[in-house]
């Protein structure tokens, strides 16, 4: 096992591990544990009921979060004509076709999400042994396939996650930062919960979620009351 340091030891000591949390006291104790001296992100961590082997039970979509990332993020577009200077008036810091695709395979990647209109597919697939690995490939479920560009960019730019189980039955997305308020994690939290109870594919019975854990990066875990998680997704903002 990894040897945690002196100051994450004794902020894990104000968790109780018995215990399940309610989401306004999961989210108050991973601000008040945030092991690093910079402003970490708050990330959620689910573990699903559900067996990602089969097609018909990935899960998998995206929220936009009502208080964004509290990250930089950079948004790329494959598009042309009109599309194209609708991405550039919406804020895409890079927007092109053949050309942008001829930069990726020569090694750039200095962007975190990739968004193309369903026409440029075609010359985007071939991007797919390297974008694919790194999830950056553009698909539908994640509203990064669509026509409409300039929403696409201004939710990536303002706060959209995507989020899909692993192989393990895992589904890890991000919430924000440590230094939002307490309010602003918990109704973050209530919109990812709605998009994943939302996201339930049909092929799924009985237990959909199994647990859930709130983080912080090189913070200790804290476990919530798997109920009123569930129950936040009535509370999401519209």
């Amino acid at each position: 096992m990894a040897k945690h340091s002196k100051r994450y030891t004794e902020l894990a000591k104000k968790i109780d591990r018995e215990r399940l949390y309610t989401p306004e006291e999961g989210v108050a104790l991973v601000k008040d544990t945030a092991a690093a001296k910079f402003d970490t992100t708050v990330e959620l961590h689910l573990r699903m009921g559900v067996d990602p082997r089969h097609a018909d039970q990935m899960v998998r979509g995206s929220a936009v979060l009502p208080h964004g990332t509290g990250k930089s993020v950079r948004v790329i577009v494959f598009a042309q004509g009109d599309k194209a200077r609708e991405a550039q008036a919406a804020g895409a810091d890079e927007v092109g076709a053949d050309d942008l695709t001829k930069r990726i395979e020569g090694g750039w990647l200095e962007f975190d999400v990739a968004i193309a209109t369903p026409d440029m597919m075609g010359a985007v697939g071939k991007l797919g042994r390297v974008l694919g690995p790194r999830g950056l490939m553009p698909n539908p479920k994640s509203g990064t396939v669509t026509f409409d560009v300039a929403k696409a960019v201004r939710d990536s730019k303002g706060g959209r996650v995507e989020f899909r189980v692993d192989k393990t039955g895992v589904v890890h997305t991000v919430l924000g930062k440590s230094s939002f308020s307490q309010q602003a994690l918990v109704e973050n939290l209530a919109t990812v919960m709605d998009a994943v109870q939302r996201a339930r594919p049909a092929a799924v019975k009985g237990v959909y979620v199994r647990s859930a854990f709130l983080t912080s990066t090189q913070g200790p875990s804290v476990k919530l009351d798997l109920g009123q998680t569930l129950g936040l997704a009535g509370r999401a903002l519209a």
